[in-house]
């Protein structure tokens, strides 16, 4: 643990240079990153197949591609986005100029979680080079292989006093979060994120909590039904549900019920084939506890397709659960595999109010063809983020925030938003010196009626 200790002390020395903050060093540093991961594509698709059984087309649509997006972005940007911003200023304040500086927090650490776990990695260390700070990273041992070619990659291009790959189980977790680092960016459960937060507390260290929750998906009586069905599939089902903004249950009007469970069947069986449980490209479960977990809670409800399982490989096929309600296990934590219970409802408005008696969840999706509807809902629930006629493809747009809100998390991330989170705004007014105006100062006389006009 003394290793601990050793590395942060180094990356104190080493922030305290200046060189971090220099423009042209994040940049080269992004650039080696791209080149890295490029160099060593190959290596990460074998460690992701190994961990989670991605397919090379799974795992590259949803992690080295997002990883790529997001440099490319940062680079193309970065300029701009340390570049001091000018902001109005008050007429009082006259002559004086207003600015917003960006720095960097210092020596900060990213716990990255195992179900994406070279994207949910890398986007952060991304933000986190971007806006100039020391990085120590501390992957998920459940996802041993990924975790391996990640520490390849940083002790390669950098040296270990500015990013850092610290492995290992829950006693170094614990260690870390005994250290005073200047920002803490976890991603997992909402259990670990309280124990993180409290951790930070302690230290009065800022942090960024992206946790997870039981998202909704709504499917009004006006969805295209076929569309909805392969959309909520893919979006169910990619790491076969081990994603944190997965559709986790589904909201169905009562009139199209039957039908969308039909289209959901069709598409599961087009994707996967007869047996996805056998089937060579779909996702497997992390280990053999999760796995577990899963097949007990394929009893929460009435079983209408799937379930079957292949112990060997640790994959579950496909499962529909009906006749669920609110007391089920199955709606008391997030899924976090491919196990969907189907809920019905008569009115918009008994949906809404379903989902706002929980929790707030960290993803929102909503079928439908009619905007009114589309923009009720955005309106009435609160929740991180969404999409409207699809799933998860919010998250791999940079321009766009992620975060969660309430128990799914505080703070955000991608393209700019991972750059600010990782940069403290500095605020400072240039006053000149050609002329100062008494009026502020002391003896006030009668001047509270000028204020008022000036303030009012």
């Amino acid at each position: 643990m003394n290793d601990i200790k050793k590395t942060l002390q180094s990356q104190r020395s080493f922030f305290a240079t200046g060189k971090t903050k220099d423009l042209a060093f994040r940049i080269r540093q992004l650039h080696r990153l791209r080149d890295s991961v490029l160099k060593h594509e190959d290596e990460i698709l074998h460690a992701l197949k190994s961990d989670l059984n991605k397919s090379a087309f799974e795992a590259y649509q949803t992690e080295v591609g997002i990883v790529l997006e997001e440099i490319k972005c940062a680079l193309k940007h970065l300029a701009g986005w340390t570049r001091p911003k000018r902001k109005p200023t008050p007429i009082m304040h006259f002559p004086s100029t207003s600015y917003l500086y960006s720095e960097p927090y210092g020596c900060v650490l990213i716990m990255a979680p195992w179900n994406y776990p070279l994207q949910l990695t890398m986007t952060p260390l991304i933000g986190a080079i971007a806006a100039g700070n020391c990085v120590m990273i501390k992957p998920s041992e459940y996802s041993r292989h990924t975790s391996e070619i990640m520490e390849k990659i940083v002790k390669e291009i950098f040296p270990f006093s500015f990013v850092s790959v610290i492995k290992g189980d829950r006693d170094v977790n614990q260690t870390l979060l005994e250290e005073h680092f200047d920002y803490i960016f976890f991603t997992g459960s909402v259990t670990v994120g309280k124990v993180v937060m409290e951790a930070a507390a302690k230290h009065l260290t800022p942090v960024t909590l992206e946790l997870g929750g039981k998202s909704p998906c709504i499917v009004d009586e006006t969805a295209d039904i076929n569309l909805a069905a392969k959309r909520i599939v893919w979006g169910k089902l990619l790491n076969s549900g081990q994603t944190c903004v997965a559709p986790d249950y589904l909201l169905v009007h009562s009139s199209i019920k039957e039908r969308l469970v039909c289209a959901i069947k069709k598409c599961i069986k087009v994707f996967y084939g007869d047996a996805p449980e056998m089937n060579p490209d779909y996702p497997k479960i992390i280990n053999q506890k999760h796995f577990d977990r899963l097949l007990n809670l394929l009893h929460s409800g009435h079983l209408t397709t799937g379930g079957q399982y292949n112990e060997d490989t640790l994959q579950i096929a496909p499962a529909l659960l009906e006749h669920v309600s609110w007391n089920s296990a199955i709606m008391q934590e997030e899924i976090f595999g491919p196990l969907l219970p189907i809920m019905e409802f008569d009115r918009l408005e008994d949906a809404y109010s379903m989902i706002n008696a929980h929790a707030k969840p960290l993803a929102l999706y909503m079928f439908t063809t009619k905007r009114e509807n589309a923009d009720t809902a955005l309106k009435t629930v609160s929740f991180g983020g969404g999409c409207i006629n699809d799933t998860i493809i919010h998250l791999s747009n940079p321009n766009l925030p992620f975060g969660g809100v309430g128990d799914s998390g505080m703070g955000q991330y991608h393209g700019i938003n991972s750059f600010l989170t990782f940069s403290h705004q500095k605020s400072i007014i240039r006053k000149s010196n050609i002329v100062d105006i008494p009026f502020r100062y002391p003896p006030y006389k009668d001047h509270i009626q000028l204020l008022k006009k000036l303030l009012g």
